[in-house]
C-alpha cells in the first residue's frame, strides 16, 4: 500500500513533540506533506520553533513546517507552560532550529493541499483545532480532500484544565465547533482514552535504553513531564496524549471506540469546551464521529520505543 498523506497540525509541546518523532519513524506508512502549527500549549513563535527543533532532532529538515494562528477564534490564549515548561520542550534539552520557517500561513498551506490533492489527506489534529477551523471557514470545499481528521481532544468524562472541559478544546471551543459540526470524517480520541497510555519508570527507561539521540531526548522531555496531570487525576504515572493520534492511525487495533454523536459546548460559563457525546444518536442527531474509549498502552509503548529506535 502506499504511504498515508499526512498533515500534523500541532503546538509542540513535550507530547506533540513524542508524537512528531512517532511520525518521522514511519515514512513506510506516512507521506508526511507538512507539519503546521498553532498556539495553544505555548505561543505560536515558540510551537514552530519546537516543531523545527524535533524536525532537526529526527533529521528529517525536509518536512516543511508552517506558522498558524496565533490566538483562538474569539478567546484569548490559554497556554500550559505549568506543563510543558517556558519554551514548551523543556529548559535548553534542544538547540535553536536552523531549517526555515515556511512563508506561507498553515491555513493557506492546508487550503492549497486540501483543495488540489488527486487523493485524500489525513489530518492529526494535536492542538486547538483553530487552523483547520479558520480554512473550512475560508474555504468550506476543503472537505472534499480530507480523507479523515484524527484529534486529541476532548473527554467523556472530566477535563483537564476545568472540570468539564479538555485544554485543546477549552483553549479554542469555538473552531472545535466548527471542526465537529462540519461533517468531517472525524475520530476523537480524547482523556478517557490518553490517561490509560502512561509513561511508567520501565517505559521511561526503555526509551532511554535505545542509547540514540532521540531516545535520550524522547526520554529527558518524558521524565518531568505530565506529573501535575499524574497527581492531580490519581494517575499510576504521567499520560502521554498527542502520540495515541499516530498510534492509532499506525495500528487501530490497538485501539477500540463506537460511533458517537458530537457536541462542544461554546455558551456555558462553567462548561465552556465541554464535549458531550451521546452514545446513543438518534436519526434526527446522528453520529458524528468515532470516539474511541480504550488503548493498548503496552502496545503504544512498545510500538513507539521500537519505531524512535530507528531514528
Amino acid at each position: 500500500m502506499s504511504p498515508r498523506r499526512l498533515i500534523i497540525d500541532c503546538d509542540p509541546g513535550v507530547d506533540d513533540a513524542i508524537a512528531l518523532l512517532l511520525a518521522f519513524a514511519s515514512p513506510a506508512e506516512f507521506d508526511l506533506l507538512g507539519i503546521t502549527t498553532v498556539a495553544g500549549n505555548v505561543p505560536l513563535a515558540l510551537t514552530a520553533a519546537n516543531a523545527r527543533r524535533i524536525c532537526h532532532l529526527a533529521q528529517r529538515t525536509d518536512v516543511p513546517v508552517y506558522a498558524g494562528c496565533p490566538r483562538p477564534l474569539l478567546r484569548s490564549l490559554t497556554t500550559a507552560e505549568d506543563i510543558h515548561g517556558s519554551t514548551g520542550l523543556g529548559e535548553g534539552l534542544l538547540p535553536e532550529p536552523t531549517m526555515p520557517l515556511q512563508d506561507q500561513h498553515a491555513v493557506a498551506f492546508l487550503i492549497e493541499q486540501l483543495t488540489t490533492a488527486a487523493t485524500p489527506i489525513t489530518l492529526a489534529t494535536l492542538g486547538p483545532l483553530t487552523n483547520l477551523a479558520v480554512a473550512l471557514i475560508q474555504c468550506p470545499e476543503i472537505a472534499r480532500g480530507i480523507d479523515q481528521v484524527v484529534m486529541m481532544g476532548g473527554a467523556l468524562g472530566p477535563g483537564n484544565i476545568t472540570p468539564a472541559a479538555e485544554f485543546n478544546l477549552y483553549v479554542d471551543p469555538h473552531a472545535a465547533k466548527v471542526v465537529v459540526d462540519a461533517g468531517l470524517p472525524l475520530t476523537m480520541i480524547g482523556l478517557d482514552v490518553t490517561h490509560q497510555v502512561v509513561t511508567t519508570p520501565d517505559r521511561l527507561a526503555a526509551l532511554e535504553n535505545l542509547g540514540t539521540p532521540v531516545g535520550k531526548t524522547a526520554a529527558d522531555l518524558l521524565r518531568p513531564y505530565g506529573q501535575i496531570d499524574c497527581d492531580r487525576h490519581d494517575l499510576a504515572a504521567p499520560p502521554l496524549h498527542d502520540p495515541c493520534v499516530i498510534a492509532y492511525l499506525l495500528r487501530p487495533d490497538l485501539f477500540t471506540g463506537r460511533a458517537m454523536r458530537l457536541a462542544i459546548e461554546t455558551e456555558g460559563s462553567l462548561c465552556i469546551g465541554r464535549t458531550v457525546a451521546n452514545a446513543y444518536p438518534i436519526p434526527a442527531t446522528p453520529a458524528n464521529a468515532t470516539v474511541i474509549e480504550t488503548a493498548d498502552a503496552a502496545g503504544i509503548y512498545d510500538l513507539l520505543t521500537e519505531r524512535l529506535g530507528k531514528l
